[in-house]
């Protein structure tokens, strides 16, 4: 596609779309979505290292007088801050008697243990190692080295993002009875938005797709976000794996530029039924040079709740197909 025909920011965000596509009559992209073309992307994204390091949930979640818990590959993890506002975490269970320290509220620092009044600040004690933590501004990660099992890195990679402090920021959370991969692969193929999602995205072409052969291991779409009717904003967006459970898209032109969602999957503990369970982490963090872009942020804690809304609205479906094809794959029949 020429560089004319990219996505060009106007004097207005929004655009009027004049001759609406009735969603059965667009144009189909089953061909161009070939199976070998999603699943070797899908094959070089889980290849990459990670560090051993695994996504816990939102920097907000971690408050000044409770713990952020959660499984992660079947190890209970709990974070806090410490007396200094560090980051710390480690093991869920108690040292003592294995009580659970997620339900402990943090004091001057410390997590106290209900059970029987243990309290720790972060470092070793009583059989008790931490894990190493990281808090990139926006999310919180743990590194999980028994789990992982490859070269551990000193930091997660994070990928390239706007300012935290400048962007309006979003994080959603959810679970699904499938594995990272399920939700790797589905990010790794934009061509279903506007079939599956065309309550959120209309007029989508898939301007470039790697095809492994090359450096450049990226998608290139041009797509509008639907708000309400006709109103869209128009934009071109890359999809990239840096890691083998994390998808990012970023705006590369048009309105909203250098603006990203990231899409982290998380592997759990199995559910009763015994099948594997993975959350979903999505942030998202936009940015723009407009004036009225001020107004938002300052907006920031009414929007945030429609920006969690929009995204659990896609990843109810997503995830619903991420379930359906770790179950083909389990039984031997997914086309793919």
């Amino acid at each position: 596609m020429s560089q004319e025909s990219r996505p060009r920011r106007g004097r207005y965000p929004l655009r009027l779309r004049r001759r609406p596509v009735p969603w059965s009559r667009q144009r189909p992209t089953w061909r161009e979505a070939r199976p070998a073309v999603i699943a070797g992307a899908l094959a070089r994204a889980l290849a990459r290292p990670s560090g051993n390091w695994y996504v816990v949930g939102a920097t907000t979640g971690v408050r000044p007088d409770r713990p952020l818990a959660a499984t992660v590959a079947g190890v209970e993890v709990v974070l806090w801050r410490d007396a200094h506002g560090r980051l710390v975490g480690g093991p869920g269970a108690c040292p003592h008697l294995g009580a659970p320290l997620a339900d402990g509220p943090v004091r001057c620092g410390t997590l106290v243990c209900r059970w029987h009044g243990l309290a720790l600040d972060g470092t070793p004690f009583a059989g008790w190692e931490p894990f190493p933590v990281h808090d990139d501004g926006v999310l919180v990660w743990a590194r999980l080295d028994a789990v992982g099992q490859e070269p551990p890195t000193p930091a997660p990679a994070v990928p390239d993002r706007p300012d935290p402090a400048t962007a309006l920021t979003s994080v959603w959370r959810g679970t699904g009875a499938c594995e990272p991969e399920d939700v790797v692969a589905n990010r790794l193929d934009p061509w279903h938005g506007a079939w599956f999602h065309p309550y959120s995205f209309v007029d989508l072409t898939v301007v470039r797709a790697p095809d492994g052969t090359d450096a450049d291991d990226r998608f290139l779409v041009d797509v509008s976000f639907r708000l309400t009717g006709r109103l869209v904003v128009p934009v071109r967006a890359e999809f990239t794996a840096p890691g083998p459970r994390t998808v990012v898209m970023r705006i590369t032109d048009g309105e909203g530029a250098g603006s990203v969602v990231e899409s982290h999957a998380t592997p759990l503990a199995p559910d009763g039924l015994g099948r594997p369970r993975t959350a979903v982490t999505e942030a998202v963090l936009a940015t723009s040079d407009r004036s009225g872009f001020l107004v938002a942020r300052r907006l920031a804690p009414a929007l945030r709740p429609l920006m969690r809304a929009a995204a659990g609205r896609l990843w109810r479906d997503d995830l619903a197909y991420a379930e359906r094809r770790r179950d083909l794959r389990r039984r031997g029949v997914f086309p793919g």
